[in-house]
C-alpha cells in the first residue's frame, strides 16, 4: 500500500536530531523523498544513510538567507519541487527578562525565528504553483507564560504569529499552501535533557509512566507531522496544534 506522503518531497530543518530525526524517519518511511538539514554534518549524513535511498542530506545553517538560497536551488535541482516544509531548527536558551542579555536574546531569535520566516519566504517561492503543507515547530511556551525561557517562549511566540499570517497569505492568494503549528509541551530529546533532575531516569518524566506527565516523545510530535503533511489534513490551515496531553485545559 502506497504511503501517507507517497510521492511527496520533503525537507526537514534541523533533522539530524529529536524532533527533526524522528520526523524524517517517519515521512521516509511513509513514502517521502526526505532532505535533512542541520549545521550536524556528521549525525545529518548518519541519519540519511540509516533511511537509505528516500532520505538526502545538505548542510544547513537555517537562520542563513544565503543558506536558504542554495538548499532551494538543491531542491529544484534534485526533485522539482517542494511538497513538505518543517521548519523545525530551533534551540533552546533558559533565562528570565532580569537575566538575558541582547546577546542570547538575538540568538534564540535568530535561529529559532529569523529560520523559520526565511523557510516560509523561500518555502512559498517554491510551493505555490503546485501546493503544499508549511509545518512550524512552536512550543506550548508560545501560548503559555514561561519566566525561566524567556526569550524561547518569545521566538516561538513569533512562530505562531508569523504561521497566522503565512496561512491568511496563501489562502487569499489561492496558492493551495496551507501553514500550521505545532506545538509541544516537554519532549525527550538531546535538547532538552539538560532540564532533567540529575539521577532521574527521563524516561520516567514521560506520560508513558504517568498520563499526568509532561514530557513525550519526539516520535508523538513525528505523528502530527506527518498528519499535517499529508493530504488527510487538506482542509486543516492556520491551526495551533498542542501537543501537551492536556497540560494547557487545566486549570488547578
Amino acid at each position: 500500500m502506497p504511503g501517507r506522503v507517497h510521492g511527496k518531497v520533503a525537507l526537514v530543518t534541523g533533522g539530524a536530531k529529536g524532533i527533526g530525526r524522528a520526523s524524517a524517519r517517519l515521512l521516509a518511511a511513509e513514502g517521502a523523498q526526505v532532505l535533512i538539514s542541520d549545521i550536524d554534518v556528521v549525525a545529518g549524513e548518519a541519519l540519511a544513510t540509516e533511511i537509505g535511498p528516500a532520505a538526502a542530506f545538505i548542510r544547513h545553517d537555517a537562520s542563513s538567507e544565503t543558506e536558504w538560497k542554495q538548499v532551494m536551488a538543491h531542491l529544484r535541482e534534485r526533485y522539482g519541487r517542494l511538497d513538505i516544509l518543517l521548519n523545525n531548527a530551533g534551540i533552546l536558551l533558559s533565562g528570565s527578562i532580569e537575566e538575558t542579555s541582547v546577546q542570547d536574546w538575538q540568538k534564540v531569535m535568530r535561529v529559532n525565528a529569523d529560520s523559520v520566516f526565511l523557510g516560509c519566504r523561500e518555502g512559498i517561492a517554491l510551493m505555490k504553483e503546485g501546493g503544499g503543507s508549511i509545518i512550524n515547530l512552536s512550543s506550548i511556551a508560545a501560548l503559555a507564560g514561561r519566566d525561566d525561557f524567556m526569550a524561547y517562549s518569545a521566538s516561538k511566540g513569533a512562530v505562531a504569529a508569523l504561521s497566522r499570517s503565512v496561512a491568511v497569505l496563501c489562502r487569499r492568494r489561492k496558492y493551495r499552501i496551507r501553514c500550521n503549528t505545532l506545538h509541544p509541551d516537554g519532549v525527550l530529546t538531546d535538547m532538552t535533557s539538560g532540564g532533567f533532575p540529575q539521577g532521574v531516569d527521563p524516561v520516567r518524566l514521560t506520560i508513558d509512566s504517568d498520563p499526568m506527565n509532561r514530557m513525550c516523545l519526539p516520535e508523538d510530535v513525528a505523528a502530527s507531522v506527518l498528519f499535517l503533511a499529508s493530504d488527510e489534513s487538506r482542509a486543516i490551515n492556520g491551526v495551533e496544534l498542542r501537543i501537551d496531553s492536556g497540560q494547557m485545559v487545566m486549570s488547578i
